[in-house]
């Protein structure tokens, strides 16, 4: 619940703070405060839609989504990114024309616009500070990002009001666009690796097959299969060769993943005599791991 009141108000805070920002850029003329309330608006946008992502996600499995909502929140992330991409990219065409063809700049309404910013954004990054999903982490880190761009407005627009060099405007904005840029890619690499199934990160397949295979009673493991629904829950699932218990083999091995971060396991039992069903095929789609339970009697 906290993470969604957090976001609301960050999508408050920030919406109405663009409005303030695009108008105060108009009066002083400054393209680092105009593109910045461009990329605000964008968050204003995409936090607006991590609300209602979020909340979606939050909503427990049933039959239509058996492996529950966690990925709306994910969604919510990658349309945050795309957005901020756009807007970096915009930004920085209007910072070349800028420097083009340069404009004078009210530097004094600049330095106080940029402290009220400095200050507002601080807040805002200080509300929204907790949280732990993908999207709250995007929304957090936009705010940061706010409050680095305005410290940066703020120096450019000192620096400015004494030397005259009206240039430091669109460079600063190119600045602050790139750094965006940076990072919203950095996002959408994170995010792809979930939707493609990518192994997740701090996970070694490796390693787990070693460990597991070294359980008293487990004779063999193959067809790992492990992948994240959100970046913090993750999944596995494997075929065990075991003569053993299949109870006691089923907690020993539940016991080995949960160290490894994993706590979701599908386990498939299988006697030594017995070929795996799926010998070379890599598929571990749950759906038809449960089918080879009952062709297993006429081995034994």
């Amino acid at each position: 619940m906290k993470t969604q009141k957090n976001i609301l108000i960050a999508f408050l805070l920030n919406l109405s703070f663009s409005i303030f920002e695009f108008i105060g850029g108009a009066i002083t003329g400054s393209v680092a405060i105009i593109s910045d309330s461009i990329h605000d608006m964008g968050d204003a946008a995409s936090i607006g839609l991590s609300f209602f992502l979020e909340r979606k996600s939050k909503r427990q499995p049933d039959d239509n989504y058996t492996y529950g909502y966690a990925r709306y929140s994910v969604l919510g992330s990658v349309i945050t990114t795309v957005i901020l991409l756009v807007g970096s990219i915009l930004v920085i065409y209007n910072a070349v024309l800028r420097i083009i063809n340069p404009v004078s700049i009210n530097y004094n309404g600049m330095i106080l616009f940029a402290v009220v910013g400095v200050i507002l954004n601080l807040l805002a990054a200080y509300v929204t500070r907790e949280g732990d999903s993908l999207n709250q982490k995007a929304v957090n880190l936009h705010m940061l990002e706010d409050v680095l761009g305005w410290i940066v407005v703020l120096i450019g627009a000192i620096i400015m009001r004494f030397t005259d060099i009206s240039i430091l405007d669109p460079i600063m904005s190119i600045g602050v666009a790139l750094f965006i840029l940076y990072n919203a890619i950095q996002n959408l690499k994170e995010v792809l690796d979930l939707f493609l199934e990518k192994t997740p990160k701090g996970i070694s397949v490796e390693e787990i097959e070693h460990h597991v295979s070294e359980i008293e009673g487990v004779l063999g493991v193959h067809h790992i299969h492990v992948r994240s629904m959100d970046g913090i829950h993750n999944y596995a699932t494997m075929h065990i060769v075991t003569e053993a218990d299949s109870h006691t083999i089923k907690e020993l091995v539940r016991e080995e993943l949960r160290e490894h971060g994993i706590n979701h396991v599908t386990l498939e039992l299988e006697g030594r005599d017995e070929e795996c069903h799926e010998e070379h095929c890599h598929v571990a789609e749950d759906a038809h791991e449960g089918h080879h339970h009952h062709h297993h009697h006429h081995h034994h």
